[in-house]
């Protein structure tokens, strides 16, 4: 699976790296530093949830 991420959409809210920060991290001003790419199969579970819980959708998880 991979990441896609709209940095436009990130309102900065953080559920994705509070609630994977194995998967997501943040700039200094709480956005989500862009996260696209091949997910490791180990973290494919952490990356959906941080992805599921973005309130704008700015992260989409593409099946492989």
């Amino acid at each position: 699976m991979r990441l896609e991420f709209d940095e436009d959409a990130c309102t900065g809210h953080g559920r994705c790296y509070s609630l994977s920060p194995d998967v997501y991290r943040c700039d200094d001003d709480g956005y989500c530093l862009d996260p696209t790419g091949e997910v490791p199969a180990h973290l494919e579970a952490s990356a959906r949830r941080g992805a599921e819980n973005c309130p704008e959708s700015a992260i989409v998880v593409i099946d492989s």
